[in-house]
């Protein structure tokens, strides 16, 4: 009977470890697995941070990309404009440079044989008489035209000249309609008395389209007078200077 006790006491005690060291290997095993499930969401947690890192990073880089492309443009258009600008003075200062050239030119030039210099302009008075168009042909070989008057001094000055001779003053595209020969309309005018009058209709006149200087008046102001193209005259040509 003991020993029947004893077998039953050493049984139960048997199953009691036997579920003792059930219980420690699931706590065992719980453990683990809470410790696997641990790292996992550390490792997790990591990455994630790592990828927010990654995107802090990209986004600064390409706020810096943007910024310093955004920089690049101002600097280029405010080298273009600094560029324009230097151009333009350059352009300026060039523009000057040959005005002052050419007035230093025209300073240092005297008026050559048979010319007269008044205010800004050469004049020529020919010692031989032609027609009208000859005449201007004359003016223009030498680099001139025939005068064209622009104020009383200078119809003075040629009055002075004392001699009856052809002006760039002609009416002969229309009739009544006097331009000069740089096709410039009459806006001043030295009319001698009753003249303009297209040869006053005598026929033996013919066609009155070009002016002379009347040399037989007293008054500057009214020493104009027109004439046939085809008479001859001495002529006065002009370079201005």
């Amino acid at each position: 009977m003991v020993d029947y006790v004893n077998k039953q006491v050493i049984e139960l005690n048997k199953v009691n470890e036997e579920n003792r060291n059930g219980a420690t290997r699931s706590v065992k095993t719980e453990t683990h697995l809470s410790d696997g499930r641990l790292r996992l969401y550390r490792l997790a947690a990591v990455c994630f941070g790592v990828l927010c890192l990654l995107q802090v990073t990209l986004n600064i880089s390409l706020r810096l990309a943007f910024y310093n492309r955004g920089n690049e443009t101002v600097e280029k258009d405010l080298l273009q404009t600094s560029y324009n600008t230097l151009t333009e003075e350059r352009d300026q200062l060039q523009k000057e440079r040959d005005d002052l050239m050419r007035k230093f030119s025209n300073l240092k030039q005297t008026c050559p044989d048979g010319w007269q210099k008044f205010n800004s302009s050469w004049y020529f008075l020919s010692t031989e008489t032609k027609t009208w168009k000859e005449s201007r042909e004359d003016c223009l070989e030498r680099g001139a035209d025939l005068v064209i008057v622009n104020s009383d001094m200078e119809q003075q000055f040629l009055l002075g000249l004392n001699k009856g001779a052809w002006i760039g003053l002609t009416d002969s595209v229309t009739e009544g309609t006097w331009r000069w020969v740089d096709d410039t309309p009459l806006t001043i005018s030295y009319w001698y008395s009753q003249q303009p009058d297209n040869g006053g209709d005598n026929p033996e006149n013919g066609e009155e389209d070009c002016v002379e200087l009347n040399t037989e008046t007293w008054r500057p102001v009214k020493a104009w007078n027109d004439q046939s193209c085809l008479h001859n005259r001495y002529w006065i040509c002009e370079k201005v200077v």
